[in-house]
């Protein structure tokens, strides 16, 4: 079921059940930032995060940016292509074949993405190694421990209690592995997904579940031999850890992968730039200056700044080209201008998304002063396209 960005979830418009799981989701104080209960408990309003949400009846929710004059499965894929930019997270993985996104919702698109990534690294070879065990067996092995030797086996001489090392595929990755497969065989709903991981079950037949997640995350080696695990057990976070983006509270929902769209927007416009502008310093939230210099208080951390004096703010919000204000907030402009004067910066960008009532940059230049002018841009997100007719 497909909604939008800041949209509304009406107590009819999906199961009772799944309703009632998501108000309960919505009643924790930490979930506020993602949806409220409204006209008296009758429904729900989204905020400014887009995802996926599955409830524990296996109800599957997307909800989409609020992109302008855009179908829902361009906004999907804008949506992928966003995802695609961001730091440190497996989607920049995204190729063309996950962008054919019709009547396949983003967390079954997740999945095969994942079962893709996970294939590669089965054909490069499953990872064994020497894991220290301690068992009870009917024949010597490794190292007799004499202490429970004599404490469990007095009365019976056929066994012997030792300790040794043993060559296994049994290992805290490939545990976190299969954990991830046999979750989401729970949780996926289309047969293709299903076949796959069934036979990735398979595969990992004699590997144990992991049974305490956030620890053998910390137990997973991140060395020259490991290295093409990497990505595999980034996925894995996603899928085990739900907040390796958006932490959210309660076991009301079976899942949630939810992001916030001013992130996104940041990421995606510094993207551009970086692509675009190859030939100039295009950093991203720069942090050479502090608000208090003399103090080292209040760092400042403007989204791009281009050769040290350009600086370029992505605001995810919808404005108004036709109102006074432009609906520029008021905070807004003192913060940029903060960065202004500490960037010692004559020119000043704000960069706002393409909707109905805001087209095309603005042509009026605001001016704090003689040296200091601050300008209103505008960001097509479906196109990927900044609509500037001068340079920076």
């Amino acid at each position: 079921m497909i909604f939008k960005e800041y949209g509304v979830i009406n107590k009819n418009d999906i199961p009772q059940k799944a309703f009632d799981d998501l108000k309960n989701f919505a009643s924790y104080e930490e979930n506020y930032r993602y949806l409220d209960v409204v006209h008296g408990g009758n429904a729900l309003r989204l905020k400014n995060y887009v995802g996926t949400i599955v409830t524990k009846d296996g109800t599957i929710i997307e909800i989409l940016p609020k992109i302008y004059a855009s179908e829902d499965d361009v906004a999907k894929k804008t949506l992928l292509k966003m995802l695609k930019t961001l730091k440190k997270s497996p989607f920049k993985n995204i190729n063309k074949a996950s962008l054919q996104v019709s009547n396949i919702t983003i967390f079954e698109i997740f999945i095969s993405m994942f079962l893709e990534e996970l294939n590669t690294l089965v054909k490069k070879g499953i990872k064994a190694d020497y894991i220290g065990s301690v068992d009870n067996l009917y024949f010597l092995k490794g190292k007799m421990k004499l202490n429970e030797q004599i404490r469990h086996n007095l009365l019976h001489k056929e066994k012997f209690f030792v300790e040794f090392d043993e060559y296994t595929k049994n290992r805290v990755e490939n545990k976190l592995i299969k954990t991830t497969l046999e979750k989401l065989y729970k949780l996926s709903t289309i047969s293709t997904n299903q076949q796959r991981l069934r036979e990735f079950i398979f595969i990992f037949d004699d590997v144990d579940t992991s049974h305490n997640i956030k620890n053998d995350f910390k137990k997973c080696k991140n060395d020259r031999s490991m290295q093409y695990y990497q990505e595999i057990l980034r996925w894995c976070s996603i899928f085990l850890n739900n907040d390796s983006f958006s932490p959210y509270r309660g076991d009301d929902v079976a899942y949630a992968l939810l992001f916030d769209m001013n992130i996104l927007f940041e990421s995606y416009v510094a993207h551009f730039f970086k692509k675009n502008y190859q030939d100039r310093d295009v950093k991203t939230q720069d942090k050479q200056h502090k608000l208090v210099e003399s103090h080292s208080l209040f760092q400042l951390k403007p989204d791009i700044v281009i050769d040290d004096n350009i600086i370029l703010d992505t605001k995810w919000k919808l404005i108004n080209q036709e109102n006074k204000t432009y609906d520029v907030s008021q905070a807004d402009l003192y913060q940029m201008y903060v960065y202004g004067k500490k960037y010692n910066a004559n020119d000043i960008y704000l960069i706002y998304p393409k909707s109905e009532d805001f087209q095309s940059s603005l042509d009026v230049t605001l001016a704090y002063d003689k040296s200091l002018n601050i300008h209103i841009l505008c960001f097509d997100c479906v196109k990927n396209y900044l609509d500037f007719k001068g340079d920076f």
